[in-house]
């Protein structure tokens, strides 16, 4: 029935359904009938679905799928009726269309209603018609200004999302909508044809093009903004523009980035993704005052965010001038270090810069009988963990992440998802022992954070060829959290997330005779060849431990340019990384690093020396990396 369900072959579902009735997944198998065929049902039998799967997860997913189209269709005394009864809440589109509810029901739309369209429609990076259709209404209700239109299409132009930006610039002006196109087109011509702007309008459309220019070339929309358009411009227009041209300088690790920057006025101007950036360029350029100004600046959430709590410390030290700016300082890394269901890349950062090393914590207090009976006894867990066993990974996980996290509001409390993560880890699905042990807001336990499967294996190989076990747990946990059979959108396979083309390099080199892709998915294999990977990768990269996560999860060609400027301190390097995924990836790995050296030796670990320096290869030193694929 899921393949039927994929393939949208409607009768096919309809034939199979009475043979799932009475299963345990039978809730799966009625919700991809009804779901296939949801456009054309009859409103009764959505209601017999949700009546008779009443309290599933798959009840709310219904009713979610059904408030999507009630609010594509307008109807919405259909939207209203079930809207109340939506546990999840998670869904942006849906959000979008209650407001739109409200505003057809005649409700005046409150500030904070607009805020929370506006929140969830700059989140979207796809076009949808909710949002879309809610933001219109808003604009036309007198609460959404037109500045804010034109910020939505700025960020989609600047995620190359041509189709979003003239959406959002029609619903102020229609009638240069069509100008979106030619500034997609080619920015620099749009700018070199026009002369000069006088109205808002066409201020709006210069900063569009300005900001496309700059994802093209950073330095030729700078020498635009200088030679013609920041005196045209408002003067915070002309702060975003200079922003975003910082922000591409700085994705291309530029040493102009930090310049860019500096011509921005007022920091208030600029968006916390802007601010982040001009966070990372001062890091670069060791400009400790601008960082310290580009934090100060984020709105919160941002701004408590590990990353830029930690950041903030770091000016705030370089920059003390007395006791009393050391002690204020110090109070921003014990906040961040005090975290009781944390020990990330930065609360680890902030406990070494306190002069604490990294060890594990104290374990909870041990489930009592009932807890753990509470969970195995628990139909929704019980199902997800059934649909994984069976090969539906992709239905249960979502099942699974409902019953932790979004059954009832804030998700399970920390007993219940301790006892959660003990049933998986007993059921050896360690993803999802990681992801409920994760969740801990109060405690963390390690055991279960950081399993150690197949660890004979491991151990075994490692120790073969050198590489520190830690090393090799903390990238496996990052890469396939230890399903074996995981597999990629790009191909890669297994434990260790091999690609074919890399498999067979590592096979020829470490004269692995017989070699054949299909041989990836076996674990010993993808232990092999994964490990040797990594280890060719650490020693071409000279032992650089956050350079060779780098090579694992970006290839090799990338981290070498980014070793090139100015010699940094490994988190700086790695919180420089212009590419998000690699970015987050080196932090998890190095820091999971640290987290299972300190569990396998029982001593402090120090991330900071595992993180090290990271520079431009000295004069005459030969780049070893250059075999690497």
């Amino acid at each position: 029935m899921r393949e039927a369900f994929r393939r949208s072959d409607k009768a096919r579902l309809a034939s199979l359904l009475p043979a799932a009735r009475g299963h345990a997944l039978e809730p799966w198998a009625a919700y991809w009938e009804l779901k296939a065929r949801l456009e054309e049902a009859n409103p009764l039998d959505v209601q017999d679905f949700l009546t008779r799967y009443a309290g599933t997860y798959q009840e709310d997913r219904l009713r979610n799928d059904w408030l999507l189209l009630s609010g594509k269709r307008r109807d919405w005394a259909a939207f209203n009726a079930e809207y109340p009864r939506f546990r999840m809440r998670d869904d942006r589109e849906v959000r979008c269309y209650a407001a739109a509810a409200d505003i057809a029901a005649g409700k005046t739309p409150s500030k904070d209603v607009a805020e929370q369209v506006r929140r969830d429609w700059f989140a979207q990076r796809d076009q949808d018609d909710g949002c879309l259709y809610a933001a219109g209404l808003l604009h036309q209700a007198g609460v959404l200004p037109y500045q804010e239109l034109w910020k939505k299409a700025r960020l989609a132009l600047e995620a190359n999302r041509a189709s979003l930006a003239r959406a959002a610039v029609a619903l102020d002006a229609p009638q240069v909508a069509p100008d979106v196109a030619a500034i997609q087109q080619n920015p620099l011509r749009y700018l070199t044809s026009r002369a000069a702007v006088g109205t808002h309008k066409g201020q709006e459309l210069v900063v569009l093009a300005i900001i496309k220019l700059a994802t093209q070339n950073a330095d030729q929309a700078a020498q635009q903004l200088d030679s013609k358009w920041s005196v045209q411009l408002s003067p915070d227009d002309r702060n975003v523009a200079w922003g975003v041209v910082g922000k591409w300088a700085a994705l291309s690790l530029s040493d102009q980035a930090n310049s860019y920057f500096s011509k921005v006025t007022r920091d208030a101007d600029l968006s916390d993704d802007l601010l982040a950036w001009k966070t990372r360029a001062a890091l670069r350029a060791g400009d400790w005052r601008a960082v310290q100004r580009a934090v100060d600046a984020m709105r919160e959430p941002a701004a408590d965010d590990g990353a830029w709590a930690y950041w903030r410390a770091r000016a705030q030290l370089a920059l003390a001038r007395s006791d009393a700016d050391r002690a204020a300082a110090r109070a921003g890394l014990e906040r961040l270090a005090a975290n009781p269901g944390s020990l990330g890349f930065y609360e680890k950062l902030a406990l070494e810069e306190l002069g604490r090393p990294i060890s594990v914590p104290p374990a909870p207090a041990p489930l009592s009988a009932d807890e753990r009976e509470g969970a195995r006894r628990h139909i929704g867990l019980n199902r997800a963990l059934l649909a994984i066993a069976l090969g539906l990974r992709a239905d249960g996980v979502r099942e699974w992440n409902y019953w932790t996290n979004l059954h009832v509001p804030g998700g399970m409390g920390d007993r219940e998802l301790l006892a959660a993560a003990d049933f998986a880890c007993a059921r050896q699905v360690w993803d999802r022992c990681i992801n409920a042990s994760e969740r801990t807001k109060s405690f963390m336990d390690f055991s279960q954070r950081f399993p150690t499967p197949h660890r004979e294996a491991v151990l075994r190989q490692s120790q073969a060829i050198g590489l520190d076990p830690a090393y090799v747990y903390g990238l496996i946990r990052q890469e396939s959290r230890f399903v074996m059979d995981a597999r990629s959108g790009v191909g890669a396979s297994g434990l260790m997330q091999v690609m074919p083309a890399t498999a067979r390099w590592t096979a020829r080199k470490i004269g692995l005779d017989g070699f054949v892709p299909s041989q990836i998915n076996d674990r010993d294999t993808n232990i092999l060849i994964g490990t040797s990977y990594l280890k060719l990768a650490l020693d071409d990269f000279q032992r650089s431990m956050p350079m060779a996560a780098a090579a694992y999860n970006a290839g090799p060609g990338r981290p070498r340019n980014w070793r090139n400027g100015p010699v940094l301190e490994g988190a700086i390097w790695a919180e420089n990384i212009p590419f998000g995924e690699t970015r987050d990836y080196v932090k998890k790995v190095l820091s999971n690093t640290t987290d299972y050296a300190a569990l396998f030796s029982g001593q402090p670990q120090s991330l900071k020396a595992r993180l090290g320096q990271i520079g431009p290869l000295a004069p005459g030193e030969p780049d070893l990396s250059r075999d690497l694929p």
